[in-house]
């Protein structure tokens, strides 16, 4: 176990910044001071023990991204109950059957969901309350315990958090991978405290810094480098709340100028393919391009561009999440676009690799954190195979499936992350897909068609694509762009001809026993978890 202790992060930083604005809603431009905040975290306490809330108790909270939302979770862990955050995106019978999977005894919710709600599928339940205002929802009780806003229940000269042990459960968090059912990871107060340890020294922030928050907090990634990072320096934090648009993104860059700025390959792609890409395939740019001079000053400009999307006030721009698309990291770094790049998972907390751009290596996930160790799985040396990790972040189990956690952690404590990658000889990681996801063909060649699908995303037509083998034929099931099909009045032989036309120019650079053989064009959307990546396992 690490020294440092998440509540004591906490408390440092509501003490260090007890006037400035620690949490603060984007529509609503409302928002808590770092001290307002502490005295609320008091009032949760005493809405806790007025429950009879016990260490180890779970409390839920669901709902968009929000000053309230940070304010429960900061409250939460600090009392040594377990949070159990669940995404606003899950439908309600999963609310019901994750609720009462976690054994919780509160719940705090958004009256959009709670209106959802048929009360009587939640089984342990003491008392829901708005997430919004803190009122009673629905009592099972029948106590009708009431929370009370006592604007004086604490003060700078007096606030005082006890330290929860750090091997103590702070979170359950419900994964809804791409292939299977949820399971309730177990993050302990030292998980979370190794990551927020590791990320001051390598994500640099100060007191006061601004931070715009958009990924959804049920999540790690976002909850731990948007949300209880910042926190624990005395950042302000404005939330966004539901998962916008890249444009609203990109306009909350522009007002608030964050120095820290978290983004998933999404926008930048999405920036990248609609803003970059057709101004650098006109004629006359790809000539300029080629002249020495003009193509430096044409970098600068792009680059300078890019920069002021985000704000044009950060410090670093981290790309995580997902893999970013090599067609979009080869010219970010051709033109001296500086971004770090990570990879890691909820059972971590979740930083497994991270490397800032100074260092980093192109197509690299980085080099393995300092609180855990990490190696391939592979019988031969520096060949692909599964990346298993151990060490200070890694989660205590699954809630409640213990055949789960011996499947995922082995007698040695290695955590298997299903994840296939190399490692070379300067220690940076290479990710190369889904080992669940990976073909094996009929001559023993593997295939990860992560890899193919990558290069089709820059396409004009291509909305969401899956490489899968059908038959032992590697196949593309593509749902095209509907908006660009009815802009441009395309027909479907039409449609088809163009897909087909990308599937020749892809194959052109892919290995013979890797091409594409056979397109299946999809007429909906493919199905997808809560997170938006795609069920991969349910067309396979």
């Amino acid at each position: 176990m690490i020294k440092e202790n998440l509540v004591a992060y906490f408390e440092d930083a509501i003490l260090n910044n007890w006037d400035t604005m620690s949490l603060r809603d984007y529509d609503s431009g409302n928002g808590l001071t770092y001290g307002e905040l502490g005295n609320n975290v008091y009032n949760l306490h005493k809405l806790y023990r007025d429950c009879g809330i016990k260490k180890g108790d779970k409390i839920v909270v669901i709902g968009k991204n929000s000053a309230n939302w940070g304010l429960v979770y900061i409250a939460t862990v600090t009392y040594g109950a377990v949070i159990v955050p669940l995404l606003q995106d899950f439908m309600p019978k999963d609310i019901y059957t994750l609720t009462n999977h976690s054994d919780a005894k509160l719940m705090f919710a958004s009256e959009f969901i709670c209106q959802k709600f048929d009360y009587s599928n939640f089984e342990q339940l003491q008392s829901i309350y708005y997430l919004d205002n803190f009122e009673i929802a629905h009592d099972f009780s029948n106590k009708n315990i009431a929370y009370d806003n006592n604007p004086n229940a604490t003060s700078k000269y007096n606030f005082k958090l006890e330290h929860i042990p750090n091997p103590e459960i702070a979170a359950i968090l419900y994964t809804s991978g791409t292939a299977g059912q949820p399971k309730g990871v177990m993050l302990p107060h030292n998980s979370l405290a190794a990551n927020v340890k590791y990320a001051r020294p390598n994500m640099p922030l100060e007191s006061g810094d601004q931070i715009v928050s958009f990924l959804p907090l049920a999540h790690c990634y976002g909850a731990t480098f948007e949300f209880l990072y910042p926190f624990s320096l005395g950042c302000t934090i404005t939330f966004l709340g539901k998962l916008p648009s890249p444009q609203v993104i990109l306009k909350a860059f522009n007002e608030i100028k964050p120095k820290l700025v978290l983004s998933v390959p999404l926008v930048v792609e999405k920036i990248y393919k609609s803003k970059i890409k057709p101004t650098i395939d006109k004629p006359s740019i790809k000539f300029l391009l080629k002249l020495p001079i003009v193509k430096g000053i044409l970098h600068k400009k792009i680059r300078d561009s890019l920069y002021q999307a985000f704000g044009g006030n950060a410090k670093e721009i981290v790309i995580g999440g997902a893999k970013l698309n090599r067609e979009v990291e080869t010219f970010f770094r051709k033109i001296g676009f500086n971004f770090a790049t990570g990879y890691g998972m909820t059972e971590c907390g979740p930083l497994i690799t991270y490397d800032g751009w100074r260092t980093t290596k192109i197509y690299s996930a980085g080099k393995v954190v300092d609180h855990l160790e990490m190696k391939i799985n592979s019988t031969q040396e520096d060949k692909i195979g599964e990346i298993f990790v151990r060490g200070e972040s890694v989660m205590a189990g699954y809630y409640k499936n213990e055949e789960e956690t011996a499947n995922a952690i082995d007698s040695e404590n290695w955590l298997h992350t299903g994840d296939l990658g190399l490692i070379d000889e300067d220690g940076y990681l290479f990710i190369k897909g889904r080992s669940k996801s990976m073909i094996l063909t009929s001559s023993g060649q593997n295939v990860y068609p992560e890899e193919i699908e990558a290069k089709f995303y820059n396409f004009l037509l291509i909305s969401e694509i899956l490489v899968v083998s059908r038959n032992g034929v590697i196949t593309a099931l593509i749902y095209p762009d509907q908006d660009r099909i009815k802009e441009s009045h395309l027909k479907p032989e039409q449609v088809e001809k163009i897909l087909n036309h990308y599937i020749k120019h892809v194959n052109e650079d892919l290995p013979v026993y890797m091409q594409v053989k056979k397109l299946v064009i999809r007429e909906e959307e493919f199905d997808k978890t809560p997170k938006k990546s795609i069920k991969r396992y349910l067309y396979e």
